[in-house]
């Protein structure tokens, strides 16, 4: 028992190599002792990276929904399973219990198999972050079907490229959704995306903002009068642990988007063992993690994970910035939030607004931060951990991708000292490796190399749904028998983790290798910067030059601008050395951003690169106007 809750640094250590010597001992009894199968596996693991094939608790059979629902009714009843947090703060928040979600969940899947999904289809869910989207994803896993989640904020064209890659049989919708003082129209872009899914036999449309939108005939439902009639005590299907569970999609850097297949026990197992202890979750706390269920972090640190140890998980469907920025603060006192779990994106956001929107609030009650989705730079650290933290609340800068289902490198709350734009150590069983270009695997500290995994872990995605071809070449091609992450990384002298950016995102310059990262990191810096990003551009003499798109704070608007430039450079010059000095500094008033708020480096690099015929499909940015403002004032 003692190995699932980690409370010291030499505790950590001793289990950490009890899971690198023995990884199928370790995860055996992890999965044996926390979680309830139908039947025992019959091998816990089988893996072979060159064809690649892995399976974790071949033979076992179970169903997710019991070990995040079921399992918890008889001690855990009537504790707050959902707290959702609606975008309108004059709306009430509403607490469901676990035997309100296993009610819920059992008369959606009743409504799911009346309208004829089986075992095995996909069903694609494309909501806001109401309680409904938690609920329709559970539903699905509780009969097996498939659920492919795509972010209720992606264009008809997005939306439909993922259901028919998948061959969806049923989108679930609503009539619309808040976004601070804003609503969109979903059903509008789910009946444009349709035009050209003939895959798709029903749509379920839930109510959520009251407008006036077209039905379809014999295709469309409102869903509150099936849930009304639908019996509330439905049995789960059970499941092989290697039957797939989700499927979710992640932009690659060409072409389609890539159909990443998540399957149902080694995710269950791995996301509910770094839910426990990256975020030192004790029984009564309440958990937050700001982001979209459309996103695998919402998927497995929203849901799959708080649930199955039976957290109380918060789910809010508003922006930071609604009615003010001071919202997710609001939030945290009113709720009394344990747990905080946001991206830097967000927290750059909110640092560049006043203070009074955080120091009006009590934030005694945080006990632990969290950051995700791309290296968190030092100055958002400091300013998190000062302001938010109030230094007392440790900050887990966690490195994972949607690839791998859940959190690879990260430290522990209270365990691991942290070193501010480090992810630190590899969590319990995670076995990196840097690698050269010629293929060696990089020995040592104090290194810097391409970041690649291994040995198998519970919850990595086991193929792209319908092109495995493509998740060989993509993952397992560039270096023997490892899981390539796209990523390049430093080990420092007490063998910490940093993540230096994308592979791609390293430019060369007259022959030196420069990652974006810490060159971004040491312009942010600058008290009149925002937010930056640098990208490559062709240079006659050093064969790549680095052109910055900067975006100033407020206070920096009225500077000057050349003397910006002059100090930007002057400051690289003192951190990094001359050698990453930029060519061209652009400023700008916004940088072009996915929804889960990656800056879109490669339209940037054709931009600079002046190759602006072919930018791609910028329809699903979060902000496409920026794009013509930044390519209007080219240098």
């Amino acid at each position: 028992m003692s190995n699932y809750h980690i409370k010291h640094l030499e505790e950590y250590y001793q289990v950490y190599r009890k899971s690198t010597r023995n990884p199928e001992g370790f995860w055996e009894e992890i999965a044996e002792e926390h979680f309830v199968w139908r039947k025992k596996w019959d091998n816990v693991l089988h893996w072979d990276f060159k064809k690649p094939e892995v399976k974790w608790f071949d033979g076992a059979k179970l169903n997710i929904t019991e070990n995040c629902i079921d399992r918890h009714l008889p001690t855990r009843g009537d504790k707050t399973a959902i707290l959702f947090e609606p975008n309108d703060p004059t709306e009430k928040p509403e607490h469901i219990t676990y035997r309100q979600l296993h009610k819920r969940v059992s008369k959606m899947a009743y409504v799911l198999k009346e309208k004829g999904i089986q075992k095995g289809d996909r069903v694609c869910i494309y909501l806001p972050m109401i309680p409904e989207l938690a609920i329709a994803l559970l539903a699905c896993a509780r009969i097996g079907a498939i659920h492919s989640v795509v972010f209720a904020g992606f264009s008809a064209n997005a939306l439909s490229t993922r259901i028919n890659d998948s061959d969806c049989k049923m989108v679930i919708t609503s009539d619309g959704s808040y976004r601070g003082a804003k609503t969109i129209d979903l059903k509008g872009i789910v009946d444009k995306a349709l035009e050209d899914c003939p895959s798709v036999e029903t749509v379920l449309v839930v109510k959520r903002i009251g407008s006036e939108i077209h039905m379809k005939k014999n295709r469309d439902y409102w869903i509150q009068p099936l849930l009304n009639e639908a019996y509330g005590d439905l049995v789960a299907e059970i499941m092989d642990a290697e039957d797939p569970l989700f499927i979710l999609y992640t932009s690659g850097s060409t072409g389609k988007p890539k159909g990443m297949v998540h399957t149902c026990g080694g995710y269950m197992v791995y996301t509910a063992y770094t839910f426990k202890n990256i975020f030192q979750y004790k029984e009564d706390d309440v958990f937050w993690c700001t982001a979209d269920i459309g996103w695998i972090t919402g998927h497995s640190y929203i849901l799959y994970g708080p649930l199955a140890n039976g957290a109380t998980t918060v789910m809010f469907e508003g922006v930071p910035s609604y009615p003010d920025f001071g919202r997710f603060w609001e939030i945290v006192e009113k709720h009394k939030v344990n747990q905080f779990y946001t991206a830097p994106t967000a927290i750059r956001a909110l640092a560049k607004e006043n203070l009074d929107f955080v120091e009006k609030y009590d934030l005694s009650s945080l006990k632990v931060l969290g950051s995700v989705g791309e290296p968190i730079n030092e100055e958002a650290w400091h300013w998190y951990n000062n302001n938010v933290g109030k230094k007392h609340s440790p900050i887990v800068d966690t490195w994972w991708q949607t690839e791998t289902g859940g959190i690879m490198i990260s430290p522990i709350p209270y365990v691991t000292p942290t070193t501010p734009t480090y992810a630190t150590l590899p969590f319990i069983g995670i076995q990196p490796a840097l690698m050269d270009e010629e293929g060696k695997e990089i020995q040592g500290n104090q290194v810097d190399g391409r970041l690649c995994i291994k040995f198998p872990w519970p919850s990595m995605a086991r193929t792209i749904w319908g092109d495995h071809d493509r998740y060989r070449d993509t993952y397992f091609s560039a270096y023997e028998n490892k899981y390539f992450t796209g990523d390049g990384a430093h080990r420092d002298a007490v063998g910490y983790y940093r993540i230096t950016g994308r592979v791609d995102d390293v430019i060369i310059v007259s022959g030196h290798n420069l990652g974006t990262a810490p060159i971004e990191d040491s312009i942010n810096e600058h008290p009149a910067v925002a937010e930056s990003a640098i990208v490559g551009f062709p240079h006659d003499v050093k064969g790549n030059a680095l052109y910055g798109y900067v975006m100033l704070k407020e206070t920096g608007e009225s500077r000057d601008r050349d003397n910006v430039r002059k100090e930007i450079n002057q400051q690289i010059t003192e951190q990094i050395g001359p050698i990453a000095k930029l060519d061209k500094i652009q400023f700008v008033s916004g940088l072009p951003k996915t929804r889960s708020g990656k800056i879109m480096r490669r339209i940037l690099r054709k931009i600079a690169s002046k190759e602006t015929s072919n930018l791609g499909d910028t329809s699903t940015l979060l902000n496409p106007e920026v794009v013509d403002e930044i390519m209007e004032n080219v240098l």
